[in-house]
């Protein structure tokens, strides 16, 4: 019998706590308490519950990838030679040391995985398309190369009623 603690059903108030921490997520608590409102105590307390449940996997930072010298974007397809559970977590295990990987998703369809990388240049996609290319079971690939970013990930879309 699993001891996991059940999660309590979200209402409109847990609602507007998530979508007000995904817009900011360092607003002060009494801010967000106002914005959501509660008093402080019952907000932070909300908060807690929301961590310790999973609903808040973490907090961070958007960072300006071009000032970073990762200003160019690729998506790779990428095709294994083989559709074994084994390749597969061995592919993905090799693909979490390619720093320059910000996401891998495995799909359905006519190829095996969705590769995004960051990368400053050509010369260092080039690097790193071998890095990819290397990781034994890989059969075939294909890139595009992102022009413009017409909307990025900005979160769930979280409608509080």
């Amino acid at each position: 019998m699993s001891s996991l603690p059940k999660n309590k059903p979200l209402d409109r108030i847990d609602l507007k706590i998530l979508a007000a921490l995904q817009t900011n997520g360092r607003i002060s608590n009494v801010n967000l308490a106002n914005e959501v409102g509660l008093s402080a105590s019952p907000c932070l307390d909300r908060v807690k519950r929301l961590e310790n449940e999973g609903y808040i996997e973490r907090y961070g930072a958007k960072l300006n990838a071009s000032k970073l010298k990762f200003g160019m974007s690729a998506f790779i397809q990428i095709t294994l030679d083989r559709t074994t559970s084994e390749l597969f977590d061995s592919f993905a295990k090799s693909v979490l040391e390619i720093n320059e990987v910000c996401e891998c998703h495995m799909v359905a369809g006519g190829f095996d995985y969705l590769v995004k990388i960051r990368i400053a240049d050509m010369e260092a996609y080039r690097q790193v398309l071998g890095m990819i290319v290397d990781i034994p079971g890989v059969a075939k690939n294909h890139t595009y190369v992102v022009i413009e970013e017409v909307k990025q990930d900005h979160g769930l879309p979280i409608k509080p009623e």
